[in-house]
């Protein structure tokens, strides 16, 4: 009795609160109409962008064009009217308007009949993807500054636009008198771009390999609607902010490794003086590996091996290598066999103590962590990437990871031993993000060791390989480099299997698994749609190093009411061509999903949760109209 007591009293409170809200049977019900009336309305178009690497400027047109859906919007509202070259040029205009407008200016193309002619094309544009959208959602992406002319421009029913026309050519003269065309210009681009994608997901690895992942995080932090799952590349930058100094040198490793340091240095505010000085005056250059990348690795694999030694349960032995060294003669046993070092310099390593940082080294780390600590603006990242990101993410059916979920070579989940407790699945997964928002707020030394397992651990869910550093840094024998994969890429092109993954996070098989991570070698004939459609695979190859490799320059996917497809990338030259010669990023499409019918807001989970608030609004006019709420006067 007490309990269904309290619980009465909890939805008391509840309805009291919301009746602040609606504090009349009027307020309510207008409300339950419009929400209804949002249920009907199509599904927003969800993009799909994985392992962008810090590749700014080709993250950035894949906004700006949505990832083609601009082009295509262009093309079906003006196929008739504009030429292909008319419609580039609007595309182009569109994603880089300031720098449009500035080289058509140069070329003597932009007179006030191209004002008008152009206002009046983009004002087309920008009504015909509101209609999909409520009025009210429409005015909030409006840029303020002009906010009121946008919103009479776009609103206009089909039996007054002939009565109006008038109206909207005197606006839009008014604007090219005052002088605000190109303002006007860059507000309306900005607004058809909002409009165009209503949700963003970015599937891992905004880090590393590129020199600009601040830029992205910059962008991202300005984006009307977005997730993230996390990546190995994420996590690593979080541990590092969150305290962890195995986290912290390897990051600092990876960017010596792609000569991508401005990123701390500039960037973050965090000096590698004195690394570089430590490095210059401990360690030789003669054979030909660079002091820095000498100094920053001792130091990472004394780290790496002090962490592992106080998790036995990961079982991760096999990786502590530095004991294994032999420096008078330059080499490592490895899995019972001997291998030649590039390298026998090791001036730091004190076989009996080999995973003990020297003086020099601690000192320069605990000088980089303290740097690490103060940088305002990477804590402001790390900050967004917790506040907006999770391990994996269940959204309208589909299941969002960036690796795997570590399976068995029979393709069952692979029960892992975490502090005593034996977790698989979904369960892990959970487990996974607990820590790592652990670690953020607590900085307890075993929530930061588990930021470095998510990193490269053998059985990460963000990794899920195991990295052969130790073999890639020192040894020139590429056989030894070979990085196992987890089973479940080897199991994830089975239904079955994919089948049972979404069923473990509470899906059916209509929805789908989609994950980063690996890229797809799509000049081999790879596909990146498997399990006939299943899972998809958005990695392919943001990172310039990888477009020889993958044969493309990336997928992104899009998921609108009519369906998912896939969407392959040719390589992104630069925003010159683009504005040189309306030089787009091309993609084929492919279309691998159809639904029955165009979806709604309804089928999605908003709609859900707009459906739980009316059953809410429901108990509200019931309590008004049986007296058990008394209705309030609206204050003014």
């Amino acid at each position: 009795m007490d309990t269904m007591k309290t619980s009465r009293t909890a939805s008391d409170k509840y309805l009291e609160l919301l009746s602040e809200k609606f504090p009349t049977t009027q307020s309510a019900y207008t409300e339950i109409i419009n929400l209804e009336a949002i249920l009907n309305l199509p599904k927003g178009t969800e993009h799909f962008v994985s392992d962008v690497h810090g590749e700014y400027q080709a993250f950035e047109h894949i906004l700006n064009n949505c990832s083609g859906v601009i082009r295509e919007r262009v093309q079906s509202t003006f196929e008739f009217q504009l030429t292909r070259e008319e419609q580039a040029d609007l595309c182009t205009l569109i994603y880089y308007p300031t720098l449009k407008l500035r080289r058509l200016r140069e070329e003597g193309r932009v007179t006030s009949e191209w004002y008008a002619i152009t206002l009046m094309r983009l004002v087309r544009l920008a009504r015909h993807l509101s209609g999909t959208y409520t009025r009210s959602k429409v005015r909030k992406a409006i840029p303020v500054e002009f906010s009121y002319i946008i919103d009479e421009l776009l609103h206009t029913s089909s039996d007054e636009r002939e009565a109006r026309l008038a109206y909207h050519q005197g606006i839009i003269s008014s604007i090219i008198g005052t002088g605000s065309a190109d303002d006007f210009i860059c507000s309306l681009a900005a607004l058809i771009k909002r409009l165009a994608v209503d949700h963003l997901h970015l599937v891992g690895d905004i880090f590393d390999r590129g020199p600009r992942a601040d830029r992205i995080l910059d962008r991202l932090m300005a984006y009307h609607s977005i997730d993230i799952q996390w990546g190995n590349h994420d996590i690593v930058w979080m541990g590092a902010a969150s305290g962890s100094a195995a986290c912290l040198a390897a990051v600092i490793r990876n960017n010596v490794h792609y000569d991508s340091l401005k990123i701390l240095e500039s960037a973050y505010g965090v000096s590698l003086r004195e690394l570089t000085v430590f490095a210059e005056q401990t360690y030789r250059a003669q054979d030909g590996m660079d002091p820095v990348e000498k100094a920053i690795s001792v130091i990472l694999f004394k780290l790496e091996g002090q962490t592992i030694r106080r998790h036995p349960n990961w079982q991760m032995e096999d990786r502590l290598l530095l004991e294994h060294v032999d420096t008078a003669k330059g080499t490592v046993v490895i899995d019972g066999q001997t291998h030649q070092m590039r390298t026998r310099d090791f001036p730091t390593l004190d076989p009996a103590n080999p995973y003990e940082l020297s003086e020099g080294e601690a000192r320069v780390m605990d000088n980089l962590m303290s740097a690490v600590r103060h940088s305002e603006k990477l804590r402001a990242h790390v900050g967004f990437l917790y506040e907006h990101g999770s391990a994996y993410l269940v959204h309208n059916g589909n299941v969002l990871f960036h690796a795997c979920v570590p399976m068995t070579e029979e393709g069952e989940f692979c029960p892992v031993n975490h502090q005593g407790q034996m977790l698989e699945g979904k369960a892990y997964y959970d487990y996974a993000d607990q820590l790592a928002r652990r670690a953020w707020h607590e900085h307890d030394q075993v929530s930061l060791d588990w930021m470095w397992y998510l990193w490269c651990g053998r059985l990460s869910p963000l990794s899920g390989r195991v990295m052969k550093t130790f073999e890639r840094t020192y040894l020139t024998d590429k056989s030894t480099w070979d990085e196992p994969r987890d089973p479940y890429y080897s199991h994830n092109d089975d239904p079955e299997t994919c089948r049972m993954i979404l069923e473990e996070f509470g899906c059916d098989a209509g929805g789908a698994i989609i994950n980063g991570h690996t890229p797809v070698h799509a000049s081999e004939g790879e596909s990146p749609v498997k399990a006939g459609g299943m899972l998809v695979v958005i990695d392919g190859g943001f990172c310039q190093a990888y477009h020889k490799t993958t044969g493309i320059a990336g997928y992104t996917l899009i998921a609108d009411p009519h369906g998912m497809r896939i969407k392959a990338h040719r390589p992104f030259a630069s925003i010159k061509d683009v504005l040189d010669l309306n030089a787009d990023i091309m993609s084929e499409d492919d279309r691998f999903r159809r639904w029955p019918r165009a979806l709604t807001v309804g089928d999605t989970d908003a709609g859900d949760q707009i459906r739980e608030q009316i059953a809410d609004l429901r108990q509200l006019l019931d309590a008004y109209r049986s007296g058990v709420l008394p209705e309030k006067a609206r204050t003014k």
